[in-house]
Parts: C-alpha cells; structure tokens; sequence
C-alpha cells in the first residue's frame, strides 16, 4: 500500500549530510552474482521494509515463502514498518539491512546521488536482465537517477476517481474539471449551520491523497525545466489548477471544509470517510479496492480516471504513477544474497502476481501485467488502464524532490486558505525557493 511521503527533518538532514560527506562515492562493486547452485551456504539475510496491515504481512509471508522454496538455504529475517529516515541512520551507522524497501520513489534521485543504495546495473548485467525491456517506460524512469539505477520497482501505484455510486444518485463520473465541480457541488449536502454532512468532493489540498503531485497530472502541470529548475511559475497548468481548487474551495468556505475535514478518521482504517458514505468522490490509489473490499465490503462505488482540463479532453485516462522500491543498501554484509532476494520481488512474476492480487498494488513487470493470474475484476482494471496510459506520469528525479514537494503545498495551503492573494507572486516565489535550494545542494 502506498501511503503519502513527506521527508522527515532527520531524513532530510542525513540526506543533506550523506550528500556532503559521500557524494562520488563508490561501493567496492557487488560480489559475483548468479552464483552456481552448488554455492549454497546457509546465510541470513536482513530485510526492512514499511508494510505493517495484517494483510500485508501475510502476503508478505506468503510471498517470501515463494522465495524459500527456491533458494532454501537463505533465511529472511523481515523487519516491518521501516521509514526512510531509518534506513538512511543505519548507513550513516555502517550497519544496515542487506535489502531495504521504501514505499516512496521521492528521494530515488538522492538515494543514487549519495550511495545509500548501491548501483544496481552490475547485477543487472551479471544476471542478464533488461530492466528497459522489463519494466515499462515509467517505470524504468522512477528507479534511477544519472545513469544510477540503485532501486528496482516492487509494485507500482496508479491514482484514479473513487465515486460512491448511491451517493453520485445516478450521476457519471465527471471527466472534466468543470464536471466535478458543478457535481461536487450538487451533491454536497449541508445542515441548517452551514456545515458539511456530505461532501461531493474535498478540493483542498491537505484532504489526504489531493497532495499537488497526485492533482498537477489532471491538467499535465510540469515541475522542472530541462536544467533541474522550477518550471512552477512559469507553467500556466499550475495556475488553472490552483484557481479551479480556490473557486471550489471558495463555495464550499475553507473554514467549512477544514472542519469537516478535521472530523474524519484516520486515511487508512475503516474511518476513512469515503467508507462511511461522507465523501461522494474522492482521489485515491488502486489500494483502496483491497481496504474497502475489507473495511466497507457492502459499499457499492466505482472507479474512474482522473478528471482533467476541461481543454484537455485527449489527456482522459491518465493519472500519477509512482510504486514502491527496493535496493541494497551500502555496506550491506550479505550483498549477493540480498540481491537475490531483491531480483525475486522485482522481477519474478509469480511473486509480482501473488503481491498485487493480495494487496492490490499494480504488478510492475510486463510479464507480470499479462500474467492470467494476474485478478482484473472491473474497479481493479481501472488503474491498470490508468497505469498503461500514455499520458501518465511520474514525478521526475530530483535531488531535491521531496522538498520541492513540500514547498509548492505549503503554498496550495496558503493560497486555498485565503493567506496568500497573489497566485502570481505566490507561484514566482515557489520558483526562488526551490531554485535557491538547488543551487545550494549542487553547490555544496
């Protein structure tokens, strides 16, 4: 399950550390690779990685399973519920995991630049992979950074529409912008107050999955110029956007929608309000068919792609992509081991199928996406469709990605709540800042 990254303040200081003290440098390379079968000493090996749901440990279980029944004499030992931050202290502490999952392809373009992973490509090589035949083009994309390919996609995420179908009284998704705001608001119920009983969607910023990097793609927004710059301020797709969520937001009050908001439960149990029938339509990714399937099983909705620009009616069908990753982490004490494990959960396709039809993530190997076995029930197959369409995107690697991210949501908050009344100045100064930071990373 993907869950919303924003990189903690010790993170970005051990990145911003690691940059300092280990940009150029290079692991000692990986050991010999594709050893032969007779080669079988038994080994623990350690792996990290985020998941925590009971459900996704038993696909895990499950899955690792699978793995020991092909190399019996390597034993995993699995550590859940690892974020980023920890995974950058035990390389700085020189004991970290052999293999490390991150749920975010956000810090990728850092990860590579600083070697907290090691390149992967000599494995590659030595195990005869095509990661560019392999993986889709995306894909391929996300998992490396200069010519670094230091992770390996371990399931992708789509993000679409969620629609509850009692509650859309009989109305279409809308595939235009204008669609969903005239629906959000004919199907937004309110009390004698003034307040919301029923959103027909939340157009602010913070409402958990409406983060800039999930919406820009509904009006094809760009984030970097060529050279690494900001290309916010100067690309008029972020200004359309920003002035269709405030119009929005403006009917509804921001005060008002902050205080529903604040109401709902938390994004990823049962209380999700989507589940409880408060929310009409709500941004998401492809996960959410597995939570609702078991925390809101009688709840009848449907999927759909994003809308976009209503002058961009050729651009239907896509949405932002983005997946887990998976690497060896420097100074890894099993390295050869590790990369069996991690050549196992990024390209074996059983494994790939076993995961996706268990937690619902998009298999991310084109084997993988044809494989029969692959579960493609009708809500499913939408982010399948998504995921595979042209027009979809991913955030491009940057160093600074992560706070990119947070400096342009800083200002969709200032902007939606009524603090900042410039959306020109507002988005120039986006603008400086990130471009003040990049100067000041590729300087240091």
């Amino acid at each position: 399950m993907r869950r919303p990254f924003v990189i903690s303040a010790a993170a970005s200081a051990g990145l911003a550390l690691l940059t300092a003290c280990t940009a150029g440098t290079e692991s000692a390379g990986p050991p010999k690779v594709g050893a032969s079968p007779a080669d079988q000493t038994p080994v623990t090996i350690e792996f990290w990685h985020g998941f925590s749901a009971d459900s996704e440990l038993k696909a895990f279980e499950d899955t690792l399973a699978g793995f020991k029944q092909k190399f019996p004499w390597i034993t995993v030992k699995a550590t859940k519920a690892i974020q980023d931050d920890q995974i950058i202290q035990s390389v700085r502490g020189g004991n970290p995991p052999d293999v490390a999952l991150s749920f975010t392809t956000d810090s990728v373009a850092q990860f590579c630049k600083t070697g907290i992973f090691q390149d992967l490509n000599p494995y590659l090589t030595a195990s005869e992979i095509d990661a560019a035949t392999l993986f889709p083009k995306v894909i391929d994309e996300y998992t490396q950074y200069d010519g670094k390919r230091c992770v390996l996609p371990m399931l992708a995420d789509a993000y679409g529409l969620y629609y509850n179908k009692k509650l859309m009284q009989g109305n279409q998704p809308p595939k235009t912008l204008s669609e969903l705001a005239d629906l959000a608001k004919k199907l937004t119920v309110k009390n004698d107050k003034g307040d919301i009983e029923v959103a027909g969607f939340m157009p602010i910023s913070q409402m958990y999955e409406n983060a800039p990097i999930h919406t820009g793609v509904m009006v094809g927004a760009k984030w970097t110029n060529p050279d690494g710059t900001s290309a916010i301020g100067s690309d008029p797709q972020w200004k359309k956007l920003m002035t269709w969520q405030k119009e929005l937001t403006d009917w509804f009050g921001y005060d008002k929608l902050e205080k529903f908001r604040k109401s709902f439960g938390d994004e990823w149990s049962a209380d999700n309000p989507f589940h409880k029938g408060k929310v009409a339509m709500a941004i998401d990714g492809e996960w959410r068919v597995a939570m609702l399937a078991d925390g809101a099983p009688d709840l009848d909705y449907g999927t759909a792609p994003l809308p976009v620009g209503d002058d961009q009616a050729e651009r239907y069908g896509a949405g932002y992509i983005t997946g887990t990753v998976i690497g060896i982490p420097r100074g890894a004490k099993h390295a050869e081991a590790g990369w069996e494990l991690v050549k196992y959960l990024s390209t074996d396709t059983d494994a790939l199928v076993t995961l996706s039809n268990a937690i619902r993530n998009v298999p991310s190997t084109l084997p993988a996406l044809a494989s029969p076995d692959l579960k493609k029930d009708e809500r499913f197959q939408t982010f399948l469709d998504i995921f595979a369409d042209p027009n979809s995107t991913t955030l491009p690697a940057h160093i600074n990605s992560a706070f990119n991210q947070q400096t342009l949501q800083e200002a969709h908050i200032k902007w939606e709540s009524g603090r900042a009344k410039d959306l020109d100045a507002l988005l120039a100064e986006v603008d400086k800042t990130i471009d003040d930071k990049l100067k000041l990373t590729s300087g240091g």
